[in-house]
């Protein structure tokens, strides 16, 4: 196999370090190596981390094998070579036996209230079925669970927590059982403290969270994925609901109008941060760099923007990043992605596995 060498600036959780990076039987090492083939330079960081995909889903739910591949290359050609599933209808464990594609973590199937979802997306049960499910769940994927925290409840018209605090207690304590982690969907205000007095690992939105809870969540180490291109979306959101769930468009107002409290709040508490595209920008796949411009255009400093979606993000799902004897999954870059994040939509050099997939022939 050719050794391979990049080189330029290296960004990683020690810093920044001009240097030249090899790649030998897949892996990275920083010795010289004689005789490696030079393939580019420019600034260099790991692989992306998309941490809220929904690889295997469109908008009537699940797709195919071809779908699902276009969805994947899309990815991984945007330099996204690790996927955190948050929740598909798909079995994409296929994707997972392909070197070619990227990473992949599933959370399995969403967990959702009967009629209190998107329909064909989830498994649809009532409280007293949800802890055996979110076990199953858990056993049939690479260890997380993904619950939808609330939705709107057409009973009151109004955004509403999916079960009773002690089911989702019960729920959360399953998962642990079976060595999984915890993640939900949470739009609204009132789902948000049992989940976090319960135990819950992980938050997607989380645009209702409160100063206290911010803080809670930083210290019960809870992590948040604000997908900050969706929930961008609430104004749409509300207008659509507004005619036939009045309280419902109200809510969804409101949460907009505090979506970037927030956020800053979490990030200057301390909370653990991640870039997750949620299929909420230009397009579904592919664009997990519109979400880090974004979160950078509400307020997190791009240098914070980047480590969530690369080192720390690995670090954060178990790893490694651009480390001596790591396999090598990077991207290079022509210019500094901390002075400008919209780099990260035109990598120079994608590798995965230690095999170049993307940028020079």
């Amino acid at each position: 196999m050719t050794t391979l060498r990049f080189s330029g600036p290296v960004l990683s959780g020690a810093g920044e370090e001009h240097r030249d990076l090899y790649v030998v039987d897949g892996r990275i090492t920083f010795e010289p190596q004689p005789g490696a083939e030079t393939i580019a330079t420019g600034w260099i960081v790991p692989g992306l981390v998309d941490a809220h995909n929904h690889l295997g889903l469109e908008d009537g739910g699940a797709i195919s094998e071809e779908e699902t591949l276009a969805q994947a290359l899309a990815d991984r050609d945007s330099g996204a070579l690790l996927l955190r599933d948050c929740g598909s209808p798909t079995d994409t464990r296929w994707v997972q036996e392909r070197e070619d594609l990227p990473r992949l973590i599933r959370a399995g199937r969403h967990l959702a209230r009967t009629r209190r979802y998107i329909r064909n997306f989830a498994h649809e049960v009532e409280p007293e079925q949800l802890p055996a499910y979110v076990a199953q769940e858990a056993r049939n994927g690479d260890g997380w669970v993904k619950l939808v925290g609330d939705w709107i409840s057409r009973d009151t018209g109004d955004l509403e927590p999916s079960f009773p605090v002690e089911t989702f207690a019960a729920a959360i304590d399953a998962a642990h059982a079976e060595g999984a982690k915890v993640t939900a969907h949470c739009f609204g205000r009132d789902v948000l403290q049992g989940l976090l007095d319960a135990g819950i690992d992980c938050l997607e939105h989380g645009t209702g969270l409160s100063v206290d809870q911010v803080e809670q969540m930083a210290r019960q180490g809870v992590a948040l994925v604000p997908t900050v291109q969706q929930t961008g979306k609430f104004p749409e959101f509300a207008s659509a609901g507004r005619e036939k769930f009045p309280a419902y468009a109200a809510t969804m107002d409101s949460l907009a109008a505090h979506r970037r409290e927030a956020v800053m709040s979490a990030h200057e508490a301390g909370v653990a941060l991640f870039v997750g595209s949620d299929g909420g920008g230009t397009g579904r796949h592919g664009y997990l760099w519109e979400e880090a411009r974004a979160m950078h255009e509400m307020g997190i400093p791009a240098a914070d923007v980047l480590a969530a979606a690369t080192w720390r993000g690995r670090e954060w799902l178990g790893f490694a990043g651009l480390e001596e004897g790591a396999e090598a999954d990077l991207v290079v870059l022509d210019r500094d992605p901390r002075a400008d994040l919209s780099v990260l939509a035109e990598p120079t050099c994608v590798v995965l596995r230690g095999q170049v997939v993307g940028g020079p022939a």
